[in-house]
């Protein structure tokens, strides 16, 4: 019994991509229990410095809602929906023009944010139009 015994090992920490991906499951639940469509996960800009968007829903009058997905564990700092700020914002309106361009004719759309904060339990909250393409 020296110093260079190890300690056992406890039970593994959830990675921060793990527990981005579980807050983007229960965000997914949350809008589909609203009535939304999911029409894609995880979009992405073809090259380096891209935009991506977590999750792209449609609303039953047509509307195509751009979401992304933000976990935090405490309110503190503004809170998750606060974490995203204007390079972000602008990121995620390039991915958007990017998909739109796929479209024979853009359907009229908006840019949501969905926070999910604590641990246990957790809090989801829908920011509808939570920002404006620019």
């Amino acid at each position: 019994m020296g110093f260079l015994q190890k300690k056992p090992a406890g039970p593994a920490r959830p990675t921060t991509r793990a527990l981005g991906e579980i807050a983007e499951q229960q965000a997914l639940r949350h809008l589909q229990a609203a009535g939304l469509r999911l029409l894609q996960r995880n979009y992405r800009t073809p090259g380096r410095g891209g935009g991506e968007i977590d999750l792209i829903m449609r609303e039953p009058d047509g509307t195509v809602v751009f979401v992304e997905v933000r976990r935090r564990r405490a309110a503190t700092h503004g809170g998750a929906a606060a974490s995203v700020g204007a390079t972000k914002q602008s990121r995620i309106v390039l991915a958007a023009r990017h998909y739109l361009m796929r479209l024979p004719a853009p359907p009229p759309c908006r840019f949501d944010v969905v926070s999910v904060e604590g641990d246990s339990p957790i809090s989801v909250c829908w920011l509808k139009a939570a920002f404006d393409a620019f």
